[in-house]
């Protein structure tokens, strides 16, 4: 047994005795009153997360025959998270994309592939195109490596499910205020009141805004960030054998976004020789990227048995999204009206988009344990629909095209006169796995998933895209005591690419990944403590890198990341905790295809100067660290790292590395960065206050790159947050 469990176990025992020693005093032939523990269960997990649902059945991650970087809701709590991006931070082997046009909105590389296609919340693909917030998390999962059956189609990088607050048996009424430099302020309420003994409610809500220290000097604008949310989850039943969660997420955002400073012609990094300066903003008070995401879920869990379940998961999302961005230049001043002047009589708006897109999934997933032919089973298996429909367009330009009348949006006005993208898909899938202990302490792993999409499309050239996919999942897993299990796993997955960017591609091979993985990992301190480190090697075939919405080729045939992972998150002695990890990463480019124009169908020979060259926006070395020390049961001071190596970005013009030694970057390049931030916190009973410092030393770094774009976005500099607390 893990030694956690049989602590807690031991602790509930004792609680129970105690609690019933008065009425045996009193009356011996009395039945014993129900022990209510529900205050231990509710409680937060610290640094490592002690449950997930990641691999389709509630489990300890330590179980798991796959690399996985849990993010807790007190991790994220301490270092002031709003965004998820800024979560992710946290996550070794990870980085940031910057992007226009198709994909906008969190993007992020993991293992040196792009992971915009498999977001998911709360086990549900949720892979739509806008600004995601932590303020109705409990926790952040990231299954490294090919999602493969358990989630079916995806990338080789890995899958981010970000898991909801859902109601607990217990009071909790938490507020808290936030303010700091620019502009920064942010209020999050999170209430929790139980109705009856199977009935529950919790409400989160949250309001930020945010400026920057960036500006357009002919204006004063700056990035701004402005955005609320409210969730509501209402349990019922949960004394039954039929439990049911009703939840509603409604997230609306008023952004100006940054498109950051362009990659400099002449030595490869970003601004670098600029005549603009990095705090120089190409936006304006009129650019804008708004979004409203309202998401609805009813979740039905049936408990069939002590070792069988069934659970269902019905939900209808809808995600508006409407920008007017404006890119920077190395040679053109940013205007005052957010237009860029490229010749003396026209002028260029920028990037405008308004789309709408309409989920519905229907998911259900049925668990059994048993024994047969004196062997144990595990058997999870599902299935899954998935309804999609998309629109997306231009914005109406209600000015000109002059720099005496230049260009004028609006959120959400789209242009009639313009051809628009529609996309209606219909996916269907069925999935199984067994895990079997053979022999004791030894478990074999086996699942298999069935993927068919039937979509269409408003392209007269290639309306029609469908596929039938297979994926698999084998591992092996030994587990020489409770606190150790050491595994190899292999996985497979697959993506058709076009049905994330709502375009078609011509007919050509869907991209398949492989991912073959050898890990351990350890609990220590009596299961507070995990460790786990991991050696990998993912392939991707047919990959279509590069931004699609504008050139829509295949670029790289054949492309491998091999890879090595080192983590540690949990509680060493009872005042210190730690969460920290090292990514040492060698992502290279091993074939490359002819280009095809997704819209023209012409094509063009394969330029065969990609082959060999290091992954775009893959750094080879990532570091995070964050830890803190109770000096006393109230006061708390922590602090931590994150650093990244350099990362290339290959741009229109044909720039490619050029490595000498492993030193010299002659292809743009995002230089290597170290961050560091502290924080420091006072807690009473019903009340707390923290201060946090992000980016003490005012580094200039490089957050996020565009490859096609050629431009990179500078990261937040030094800023200082006061948070209070109020709980009752």
């Amino acid at each position: 047994m893990n030694p956690r469990i049989a602590r807690t176990q031991h602790a509930f025992a004792f609680a129970a005795i105690v609690v019933a020693l008065p009425a045996l005093a009193q009356e011996a032939t009395r039945e014993l009153p129900t022990v209510s523990v529900q205050a231990d269960v509710d409680k937060p997990d610290g640094y490592r997360a002690t449950a997930t649902r990641v691999g389709k059945v509630l489990q300890d991650p330590h179980d798991i025959p796959q690399a996985i970087t849990t993010l807790t809701g007190a991790l994220l709590e301490e270092q002031q998270v709003g965004s998820l991006k800024e979560a992710l931070r946290n996550v070794s082997g990870l980085s940031f994309n910057s992007a226009e046009g198709g994909r906008s909105g969190d993007n992020m590389n993991l293992r040196g592939f792009y992971t915009f296609g498999d977001m998911y919340l709360d086990g549900i693909r949720d892979t739509a195109q806008y600004n995601r917030e932590t303020f109705n998390y409990e926790q952040i999962d990231v299954l490294r490596g090919a999602g493969a059956m358990l989630f079916g189609r995806g990338q080789a990088g890995g899958v981010i499910n970000q898991v909801s607050k859902t109601p607990l048996r217990i009071d909790q009424y938490k507020l808290t205020g936030s303010i700091g430099d620019y502009g920064y302020r942010e209020f999050t309420a999170d209430i929790n009141k139980p109705i009856d003994d199977g009935t529950a409610l919790r409400i989160n809500a949250m309001q930020r805004d945010e400026g920057s220290w960036r500006s357009n000097p002919a204006s004063g604008a700056e990035p701004e960030i402005h955005r609320k949310g409210l969730a509501f989850s209402l349990a019922l039943n949960q004394r039954g054998d039929h439990r049911f969660w009703l939840n509603h997420y409604i997230l609306s955002t008023n952004d100006n976004p940054d498109y950051g400073i362009s990659f400099d012609g002449t030595t490869k990094q970003p601004g670098t020789s600029s005549r603009f300066s990095p705090d120089t903003f190409w936006g304006a008070d009129r650019t804008f990227d708004k979004s409203d995401t309202r998401i609805t879920t009813l979740v039905h869990e049936y408990r069939i048995s002590a070792d069988s379940q069934l659970r269902t998961q019905l939900r209808s999302a809808d995600y508006e999204r409407s920008y007017w961005a404006r890119t920077p230049s190395l040679t053109v001043a940013p205007r005052a009206d957010g237009a860029l002047c490229t010749a003396p009589a026209t002028c260029n708006g920028g990037p405008t988009r308004v789309s709408d897109y309409e989920t519905v999934t229907l998911q259900s997933d049925f668990n059994t344990r048993f024994s047969a032919l004196g062997m144990k089973h595990e058997v999870i298996a599902g299935i899954e629909y998935l309804k999609e429909n998309a629109f997306r367009t231009s914005l109406r330009n209600r000015g000109g095209t002059t720099t005496a009348n230049p260009p004028w949006y609006e959120p959400y006005d789209a242009n009639t006169t313009a051809t628009a993208t529609r996309f209606n898909s219909d996916s269907y899938a069925v999935y199984a796995q067994d895990t079997v202990e053979f022999v004791p302490r030894w478990k074999a792993t086996l699942g298999a998933r069935r993927d068919l999409m039937d979509a269409q499309y408003s392209s007269a050239t290639s309306p029609r895209l469908t596929f039938g996919e297979n994926s698999l999942r084998a591992a092996l897993s030994f587990h020489p005591a409770e606190d150790t299990h050491y595994y190899l796993g292999w996985s497979d997955s697959f993506s058709p690419t076009a049905d994330l960017y709502q375009l078609t591609v011509r007919p050509q091979p869907a991209e398949r990944s492989e991912v073959v993985e050898l890990g351990a990992k350890w609990l220590l301190f009596e299961g507070d403590l995990a460790l786990r480190a991991a050696l990998y090697q993912a392939t991707k075939d047919w990959e279509r890198n590069g931004d699609l919405e504008s050139t829509a080729a295949i670029l790289t045939k054949k492309r491998r990341t091999k890879g090595i992972e080192l983590e540690a998150a949990g509680r060493i002695g009872e005042r210190w905790e730690v969460f920290s990890g090292l990514a040492l990463m060698d992502a290279r480019i091993l074939e490359v295809a002819e280009n095809i124009n997704a819209t023209t169908g012409a094509i063009t020979v394969a330029d065969a100067r990609y082959v060999g060259q290091p992954a775009r926006n893959t750094p080879p070395w990532t570091i995070n660290l964050w830890s803190t020390y109770k000096l006393t049961p109230q006061w708390k001071l922590g602090g931590g790292l994150e650093a990244k190596a350099h990362r290339y970005a290959y741009s229109p013009t044909g720039a490619f590395p050029v490595v000498t030694g492993g030193t010299t970057f002659a292809a743009n390049t995002a230089p290597a960065y170290a961050r560091w931030d502290a924080m420091a916190s006072y807690e009473a009973k019903d009340w707390a206050v923290r201060l946090n410092v992000k980016n003490i030393f005012d580094r200039l770094y490089w957050d996020a790159v565009y490859d096609n774009g050629g431009f990179a976005i500078p990261g937040p500099r030094r800023s200082i947050i006061l948070t209070g607390e109020f709980k009752f």
